[in-house]
């Protein structure tokens, strides 16, 4: 009980963060980060996505993030425990901005993914070092799921920034074992069919139109950390 209300309580504190980070990432590749009209690039936003000093609307839509931030701070506090728990809070507060990012612009920048596996690095380290083992195989498991989705990309069907992301969610989902990541992986592919076909049949996109596959992947991951709990 204690972990949910913290995960709640972490999820709705960090998200004018989140917000804001989101908006500021959610520019096409090689663009500057985004500002509003007053020059500013805010490090936090309010619920509404207006500007505190000019008042302009961007970013996701009104309470959109803050939703979702409880909601996986919810879904982390169920599902943390000793180690593992400031490893998913990482993972988490890091997924909730890749997602809102991919969904508007279709991609994963450097800028988030990165320090993302960086720190995802650092924790399983930190967190692991008694366990060669399982470090053994949360390494093995980052490079098998970062060479198939760098094949993926390769062939077209995949962005490079999914390639980049699936090492973090490997090493994550590894951590509870092989079959975690296998289970992972595929709730990924799913979710992504059956988004695209609810677009399809909602005549919302096209055959032939993109599909962010980054918030596929990351709620893919986080409903199998949540299964493996």
């Amino acid at each position: 009980m204690i972990g949910l209300i913290l995960g709640t309580l972490a999820g709705a504190a960090a998200a004018p963060v989140l917000r804001a980070a989101a908006t500021r990432h959610a520019v096409p590749a090689g663009e500057p980060p985004r500002t509003c009209r007053c020059a500013r690039a805010r490090r936090w936003l309010p619920p509404t996505g207006r500007c505190p000093g000019c008042a302009e609307l961007s970013g996701p839509p009104p309470l959109a993030v803050e939703v979702v931030a409880v909601g996986v701070g919810l879904a982390v506090g169920t599902a943390a425990s000793w180690p593992i728990g400031l490893l998913l809070a990482w993972v988490g507060l890091f997924g909730v901005v890749l997602a809102f990012v991919d969904a508007a612009v279709h991609r994963l920048p450097d800028a988030l993914t990165l320090p993302l596996a960086a720190g995802t690095a650092v924790l399983l380290l930190g967190t692991g070092f008694r366990h060669g083992d399982v470090l053994l195989r949360c390494l093995l498991a980052a490079l098998v799921l970062g060479l198939v989705y760098w094949s993926l990309a390769a062939l077209g069907p995949m962005g490079l920034g999914d390639a980049k992301l699936a090492p973090t969610l490997g090493a994550l989902l590894a951590w509870y074992g092989w079959r975690w990541v296998l289970d992972g992986a595929f709730a990924g592919f799913l979710l992504a069919a059956c988004w695209g076909l609810a677009l399809l049949l909602t005549r919302r996109a096209r055959p032939k139109d993109p599909l962010p596959f980054g918030p596929c992947m990351l709620l893919g991951a986080l409903l199998t950390v949540l299964a493996a709990s």
